[in-house]
């Protein structure tokens, strides 16, 4: 019979392992070369156990990270000859993987003798050696176009030193070799910090009570999440949105859905994705990891407690997928280049949204997504040195979603990241890469109206300062921007286009796929807005007030959607309530 675990211990050993996973981050951050790891945090750190299951992950990106256990599982199935001082890289979006763009680093930790933990770096890559200079390919029509280089879970260190063969092959193909290195060297550290420190505590605390704190903290999160749902209504809810059309989806786009059943009296939930259209020519298709990943982000942004994020909580969520479905298990060869984002991001979404219909505190309103040309990839070479170029510039954010307490935040970045992504520096980016920007700035009236209101869209002006600047982007949710709940409004369509140099005049630029700014050229992108929750007749006034004031929101707007009468600056309290009044009534 196990003993119980002393909750003090619990509480310590939960901690140092939370603190962990933070300077592991913190190593890959201050370390990395490429600014989509270094500025824009596009990369999380975790902790598996033995068996694969997620014990830790501070400030992970929930696409990254709520799906990681089938990276240990590719692991310990491959290799039968794992032992201390291995490294592994794994990209494989057929196993374990997201997409080809995030390289994981899987180092197994050993205590005395016995592999215990699996320390886990994934870090999206400025490049992977796609056939166009992008990482998210959305129209590659298979992964043969698609063309990264893929490493299904391909041993990279052993006994502490690198394998040649790997690092020559990555080399060979990626535009930015040096660049890549410096963030493998970055990620292979951040992995040993972890490698390192979990001995440490096994050597404080010993290695029997590691293995026995796993099954308690697992045990502990379950019950807390078995507690939150048995609060619940027993329901099914049903979840709806709409990708926009893109190359390979059909005029309609993307139908999907999902069914979740809420099951307090077994302290259960299920969210039934398999409804779903099949694997699509493109590269939007999901992976296991990204379609159970989205799903659970869906959820637990949908609960009012803040629950842990690992695998005891897991144990009461169920995800269910469907080999060969767009949002499910992909069918090689169809790609996968966009599975970390598109549809992953309407996955969010639409749970989200689902569980708002439980009750007025429960989910939240959709969050803008989309990869407008702020949110580009750059890539070229620079004429003031002659060096080829290749990353992700993240200059404009998102409208994020309302929830019921808050409102939307305008640097969300979009919702599979639950809003843990960085913007770039506007003067960073203009000194690694022949850009200007000129304007960056959040857009009045662009999120949902609600009783909170949703994130802003954000304007970016940027001119290209050599003879060709190619940006490679997806503009998403002009057909279908994000949806408000419980009577919010629907946040703002983006927009984009390009400003000729000589006449000043507007030019209409692609939707999705690749743009070749000239010398003086502009690019004018809007992102969208996100969702509001709630009545927006039920905002606060002062609320109101301050959003004018800041100029979130136009005195047009307070007056005709907020019913707020703002005069010389300040509320008149009696105009206002009259003025509720008439647009309930007209209602």
């Amino acid at each position: 019979m196990t003993r119980e675990f002393d909750p003090v211990k619990l509480s310590v050993l939960a901690n140092a392992f939370d603190g962990i996973v933070r300077e592991m981050t913190s190593g890959l951050l201050r370390s990395a070369r490429s600014s989509v790891i270094n500025t824009a945090r596009d990369f999380s750190c975790a902790v598996l156990t033995a068996d694969n299951q997620l014990l830790a992950a501070a400030e992970g990106v929930p696409v990254h990270v709520f799906g990681a256990g089938p990276l240990g599982e590719d692991m310990v199935e491959l290799h039968d000859d794992i032992r201390e001082g291995d490294a592994f890289l794994h990209n494989d979006p057929y196993r374990g993987n997201s997409h080809a763009a995030d390289h994981c680093i899987l180092v197994p930790i050993f205590i005395e003798g016995r592999h215990l933990f699996t320390a886990v770096t994934k870090a999206h890559q400025a490049d992977c050696g796609n056939s166009l200079p992008t990482t998210f390919f959305a129209t590659a029509r298979d992964v043969y176009e698609e063309g990264a280089l893929i490493f299904p879970c391909v041993r990279v260190q052993r006994d502490y030193n690198d394998i040649d063969d790997i690092v020559r092959m990555c080399r060979a193909r990626i535009r930015v070799p040096d660049q890549w290195f410096g963030d493998y060297l970055a990620s292979v550290g951040a992995s040993r910090i972890a490698e390192r420190r979990i001995q440490e505590l096994a050597e404080k605390f010993g290695a029997d009570d590691l293995v026995e704190f796993v099954d308690a903290w697992f045990d502990y999160s379950e019950r807390l999440t078995q507690a939150a749902i048995e609060t619940l209504p027993s329901t099914e809810l049903h979840g709806a949105s709409a990708h926009d059309p893109f190359p390979g989806t059909g005029p309609e786009g993307v139908p999907l859905q999902a069914t979740i059943a809420v099951k307090p009296g077994e302290g259960r939930i299920s969210i039934d994705l398999r409804e779903n259209p099949d694997n699509l020519p493109n590269g939007l298709n999901l992976t296991r990891a990204t379609a159970t990943g989205a799903a659970l982000a869906g959820i637990l942004s949908g609960m009012p407690e803040n629950l842990p994020s690992n695998a005891g909580t897991f144990r009461r969520i169920e995800v269910q997928l469907r080999d060969g479905c767009a949002v499910g298990v992909p069918q090689h060869p169809f790609s996968c280049s966009s599975g970390t984002t598109n549809l992953a991001d309407r996955v969010v979404n639409l749970v989200q949204a689902a569980f708002a219909q439980i009750d007025d505190g429960y989910g939240a309103a959709e969050g803008a997504a989309g990869q407008a040309p702020a949110k580009s990839v750059i890539s070229g070479v620079d004429e003031r040195n002659g060096n080829a170029y290749v990353n992700q510039i993240l200059v404009g954010g998102v409208g994020g979603p309302a929830t019921p307490f808050v409102d939307g935040w305008p640097t969300y970045q979009r919702p599979v990241c639950g809003a843990l992504l960085y913007h770039d520096s506007v003067e960073v980016d203009e000194q690694r890469y022949p850009i200007l920007v000129h304007e960056r700035t959040l857009v009045a009236d662009t999120g949902g109206a609600g009783r909170q209101r949703g994130g802003l869209a954000t304007r970016v002006v940027l001119e290209a300062r050599d003879d060709e600047v190619t940006l490679t982007y997806g503009i998403e949710g002009k057909l279908n921007p994000p949806k408000g709940v419980r009577g919010g409004h629907g946040g703002s369509e983006p927009e984009a286009w390009a400003i000729d140099p000589a006449s000043g005049e507007r030019k209409e630029i692609p939707i999705v796929g690749r743009y070749d700014l000239r010398r003086g050229e502009k690019v004018v992108s809007i992102t969208p807005g996100g969702g509001g929750y709630g009545d927006p007749l039920e905002r606060a006034a002062t609320a109101v007030l301050i959003d004018v004031e800041d100029l979130r929101v136009t005195l047009e707007t307070a007056l005709e959607v907020y019913g707020v009468v703002i005069s010389d600056g300040v509320i008149d309290t009696d105009a206002t309530f009259k003025r509720r009044r008439e647009l309930l009534a007209a209602r």
